[in-house]
C-alpha cells in the first residue's frame, strides 16, 4: 500500500463513498412510510461501509484494520440483501438496484484483495523462502 498517507487514498474507500451516496439517492425515492424502516436501515449500513474503512485504516496496527474491513463485509453483504428486498416489494426498480449491486459486488472484490494482502503482511515468512 505504498503511496497510502490516508484513508482518502484508497480505492476501496472513495467506491465505498461512491455506493452510500448511490444509496442515499435511490433511496430517496422510496415511500414515506420506509424511511424509519428500510430507508434507515440501507442508508446506515450503506455509511458504515466507508465509515468502517476510514476507521480501521486510521487504527495501530494491521490486525484492527483487517478487523474493520471484516465488519464493513458484513455491512456490504447486509446492504446487498436489503437491497434485494427493496426490489422484491417493489419499493423501487429492479433498474435502480443492479447498478448498485453491481457496485457492492466489484467492492466486494476489492476488499477481498485488500484483506489478503493485509494477511500476508501478518503471516510469517516461510522457511522455503530462506533456502
Amino acid at each position: 500500500m505504498s503511496g497510502i498517507r490516508n484513508y482518502r487514498d484508497l480505492e476501496v474507500w472513495r467506491l465505498g463513498m461512491e455506493l452510500a451516496a448511490s444509496v442515499y439517492r435511490v433511496t430517496a425515492t422510496f415511500p414515506a412510510s420506509e424511511r424509519y424502516g428500510l430507508v434507515s436501515q440501507l442508508q446506515r449500513c450503506a455509511v458504515s461501509i466507508p465509515s468502517n474503512i476510514a476507521e480501521g485504516h486510521e487504527r495501530d496496527s494491521t490486525r484492527d484494520f483487517l478487523r474493520f474491513l471484516s465488519m464493513t463485509q458484513g455491512s456490504l453483504a447486509e446492504l446487498e440483501t436489503q437491497l434485494m428486498l427493496a426490489a422484491e416489494l417493489d419499493l423501487t426498480r429492479s433498474t435502480d438496484i443492479e447498478p448498485l449491486l453491481a457496485v457492492a459486488a466489484e467492492l466486494g472484490r476489492m476488499l477481498n484483495g485488500l484483506q489478503s494482502k493485509l494477511r500476508t503482511r501478518l503471516s510469517p515468512p516461510s522457511l522455503a523462502s530462506g533456502l
